[in-house]
């Protein structure tokens, strides 16, 4: 994703926040862990399956999604967590998909959006959502931290994604998130590459769980991640595009191959 693109993604979140109105729901369920899901995962590889659309890069990779089916699908296949997409204009995604995703499994479910605002949290939390995306691109490390700590007010996680060393060295200059996504997409080119897992992963400390995010399609991709110190794995587009996700999942990670602890 071009910088432009990112710049005017951010843009379009500013208009959609002068508009934004809080939903009237309240959340009725407790937080499940997305760290701890990660940490007892059912594979090798901790795997965070996504529901994702489409894309500003590749364009739409289905023409319908039926959320609450797909996110069953993951459950039933032994993923370890849920990532759903709730950005509208540019990845087709929708809080309702979120709002059916945690509704239907029993599983952390985080929401991958642009978040830069505290009310966007607040939306999250009251949607069902157990963990949140930040990403150090779009926003300052100090501005990262305070909406890190809205976040865990609130009982939910963050997954603090960045793209090169430059940015993980600045957010850890100001704080050690938990969990921390390594992003393998060059957001100038689109290029991806496993290998930037590899390369920024150097400069997460050990004491943080490690997600790789973007580009893995063969269970090649996965043991690379394993062997580079990813303790798991984000997956979109090769789960979505398959015929069956429930196979993919078991071609990339095998089968499960133990239960998950609690994850409250």
């Amino acid at each position: 994703m071009p910088e432009s693109i990112l710049n005017r993604i951010l843009q379009t979140k500013l208009e959609e926040l002068a508009v934004f109105k809080m939903p009237e729901i309240t959340r009725e369920k407790g937080h499940y862990s997305l760290k701890k899901a990660l940490d007892n995962s059912n594979h090798e590889l901790g795997l965070i399956a996504e529901i994702k659309q489409a894309s500003p890069s590749k364009g739409v990779f289905a023409r319908s999604i039926n959320a609450t089916s797909v996110a069953q699908s993951y459950e039933r296949a032994g993923a370890d967590a849920i990532s759903v997409l709730t950005d509208r204009t540019y990845f087709h995604g929708s809080i309702e998909n979120l709002i059916k995703a945690t509704n239907n499994v029993q599983l952390p479910v985080l929401r991958k959006d642009f978040i830069i605002d505290e009310r966007q949290i607040e939306e999250a939390n009251r949607c069902g959502a157990d963990a949140i995306l930040l990403i150090a691109a779009a926003l300052d490390p100090q501005k990262l931290h305070d909406l890190y700590l809205a976040a865990k007010a609130r009982g939910l996680e963050s997954l603090v994604e960045v793209h090169s060393t430059d940015e993980a060295e600045r957010v850890l200059r100001v704080f050690t998130p938990e969990i921390m996504g390594i992003n393998n997409r060059n957001l100038n080119t689109f290029e991806t590459r496993l290998a930037v897992t590899e390369a920024v992963g150097k400069s997460i400390p050990e004491e943080v769980l490690m997600v790789s995010e973007s580009g893995v399609h063969t269970a090649e991709d996965v043991r690379f991640l394993r062997n580079h110190r990813a303790r798991a794995a984000l997956v979109g587009e090769a789960l979505i595009c398959s015929d069956s996700p429930e196979h993919k999942i078991r071609e990339l990670f095998g089968e499960v191959v133990r239960n998950n602890a609690s994850l409250a």
